[in-house]
């Protein structure tokens, strides 16, 4: 089992934020995850809230270990070509340890706000295929056309080559059963979702015949979820434990309202249990 610890970019300074990213290094854990808005996405009024994918690359430049992800970035916030250079840019930053995401989007409300399109669902999922499609191609460092609905490329070329081969980890995040699985099943290194164990279970499934329909290991596809930190340590270790019985292998687990005490708590009671 693998840890990652949210700390997502909302409502702190940002030399909070640095210093939360790094003690999670210190701590262990396998990866930093923040997520990706323009606004906050809880409590009154305005508030600090730093864009995702600078905030990444910042991040490389102050950590040496840990990965750095969100969860997940929204797929209508850039276009295609810009993402992957992005993408690319954080990867030599941080020396390879970018975890690429890319999700549908939801936030309606956010995009009004600021002015970006937000299309209906199935167009948004039809851009998300199209996107992943790019974003992979791209990264081949070859030249590239493609001729999409929603995007479109001309004799296009990247550089340089993504430290992690053939390009780093693309998690797909979401639990629905027409779209989202059939996408990670085709495009997905990690797939993360959240419910029961037993609705885990039924959707983890599923994704292992989708898999397999595409000619893919369903095995090379890791299962991520969330975790709270807040509950006493023995409902914690009950959820790690039915969520590792469905498969399970990778849990991000929520910054606590208890704060830094509680944090190390977890790294250095419970969490040595899971990962040896």
């Amino acid at each position: 089992m693998r840890f990652g610890i949210d700390t997502a970019q909302q409502r702190m300074t940002w030399d909070e934020l640095v210093g939360r990213v790094q003690f999670g290094e210190q701590l262990g854990f396998d990866g930093a995850w923040g997520f990706d808005h323009f606004q906050p996405m809880y409590g009154e009024g305005p508030g600090e809230c730093f864009e995702g994918m600078t905030t990444l690359a910042a991040l490389s430049g102050v950590t040496t270990r840990i990965r750095l992800g969100l969860l997940v970035a929204g797929v209508t916030y850039r276009h295609p070509s810009l993402f992957a250079t992005q993408a690319l840019t954080i990867d030599h930053a941080s020396h390879g340890r970018l975890e690429m995401s890319l999700g549908a989007a939801w936030f309606e409300a956010e995009h009004r706000a600021l002015g970006i399109p937000f299309p209906r669902t199935g167009e948004r999922f039809d851009l998300l295929e199209e996107a992943l499609e790019v974003v992979t191609r791209l990264m081949t460092g070859e030249r590239v056309s493609f001729p999409g609905k929603h995007v479109q490329l001309q004799d296009a070329q990247v550089r340089p080559l993504p430290v992690q081969q053939p390009h780093p980890p693309i998690w797909i995040g979401g639990s629905g059963m027409r779209r989202t699985l059939p996408i990670a099943a085709k495009y997905a290194d990690a797939w993360h979702t959240w419910g029961a164990p037993d609705q885990m279970a039924v959707m983890s499934h599923h994704l292992d015949d989708l898999a397999e329909q595409c000619g893919r290991d369903p095995s090379s596809i890791v299962r991520a979820s969330s975790l709270s930190l807040s509950e006493p340590w023995d409902q914690v270790r009950r959820n790690i434990e039915g969520m590792r019985k469905v498969g399970m292998q990778y849990l991000v687990c929520g910054w606590p309202s208890e704060g830094r005490s509680r944090v190390e708590e977890f790294a250095t009671k419970v969490m040595p249990d899971y990962t040896g």
